[in-house]
């Protein structure tokens, strides 16, 4: 482990890397130099402020540069955009080239490196080994509630016949616009296109964590396929991301499901809602944010997490989204060159986190 503080910089100063700068700025084993921003507005304005806290007295930038030349030795990467990987593959590129390890939730598909886009994954594998770096993606789910977390109960196991890992969860204070309603779905008609829609799109995201499992069980997968399932909304709703017109899409249910030996083996879950009274035919919880791994087998396994307040934990979520790559950080920076996931590292635990 590094025994002086990481140099670290946040590529994005929205939720989750707003949530970033926050928490590495109380760790003393973590430095703050340097806060990447896209819109000229934020160029030039204290981070600490664009994050919502007080004055850090480091202003914001969006030369990649004069960053870099801040001897940064990790990057927490959380930019968002509806080209997603297409744009963060050359941020990627050009930071693991310049020898500055990146940790990411910005790229689902990387928590499971050997399933990703071959030709991105060659050109990431290239730059990590130039650069003499790691890569590494998580969250909370995707990421640790859909992979991780099953799997370290699956240390309980004698055979299993299913593993389902099931978000269910409101989204009503999830502020992030984009991701609600372009690539959700929420706000949209019920016949209208959304990018988790899309044929694929369900899969891209999840079914990264089924072949993590998979993989780490010495499972071979028939197949892995996609449901996705719209509800309307009976009235309109006022929530963060914006407004929700009665009668479009309210609630949404998505499934990516693992086929072994002709049957549904390992499938990850989510049933989001913009409020509580709605698609009640669906799985529900007796609070938000409930993350439930079921394990049918010798012996029967359920286990139930969740993070953040039982009424609104979609900004709990969040932190714990951004501290499963802060967290992991020291332990990127000493991981041997490569895209890792989170079976290459040790238990990610914060460190100084009573302080």
């Amino acid at each position: 482990m590094p025994t002086s503080p990481v140099r670290v910089a946040v590529w994005s100063t929205g939720g989750i890397g707003s949530i970033a700068i926050r928490a590495i700025g109380r760790r003393p084993d973590l430095e703050l130099v340097g806060v990447w921003v896209h819109s000229p507005e934020k160029e030039g304005r204290d981070a600490g402020e664009l994050a919502g806290g007080d004055p850090i007295g480091l202003a914001a930038t969006n030369d990649v540069d004069a960053i870099l030349a801040q001897g940064v030795d990790c990057v927490v990467y959380a930019a968002q955009g509806p080209e997603q990987d297409a744009a963060s593959v050359p941020d990627y590129v050009r930071l693991l080239s310049a020898g500055v390890n990146v940790v990411t939730t910005s790229s689902w598909a990387l928590l499971y490196p050997p399933g990703y886009e071959p030709t991105w994954r060659g050109q990431l594998e290239k730059a990590a080994a130039d650069g003499g770096v790691s890569l590494y993606a998580s969250g909370i789910e995707p990421g640790f509630a859909a992979d991780q977390l099953p799997l370290l109960l699956t240390t309980m196991s004698n055979r299993i016949t299913s593993i389902r890992a099931s978000e269910i969860a409101m989204y009503d204070t999830y502020p992030v616009e984009f991701m609600m309603k372009e690539v959700m779905g929420f706000g949209k008609p019920i016949d209208g296109e959304a990018m988790l829609g899309l044929p694929g799109s369900i899969l891209s995201a999840w079914a990264p964590g089924i072949n993590l499992i998979a993989s780490a069980l010495g499972v071979e997968l028939d197949e892995i396929r996609e449901e996705f399932d719209r509800a309307p909304t009976d009235r309109t709703l006022e929530v963060a991301c914006g407004t929700i017109e009665a009668g479009t899409v309210g609630a949404i249910r998505t499934q990516a499901i693992g086929v072994v030996d002709g049957k549904d083996a390992i499938v990850i879950e989510h049933v989001n809602r913009m409020a509580a009274d709605l698609a009640p035919e669906w799985p529900t919880a007796e609070r938000d944010g409930l993350y439930r791994i079921v394990i049918e087998g010798d012996p029967d396994i359920v286990c139930e997490m969740a993070a953040g307040d039982p009424e609104h934990a979609s900004p709990g979520a969040m932190v714990a989204t951004a501290m499963r790559v802060v967290n992991a950080v020291p332990y990127v920076v000493d991981a041997p060159p490569g895209l890792v996931t989170a079976l290459d590292l040790p238990i990610t635990t914060p460190k100084h986190p009573f302080s």
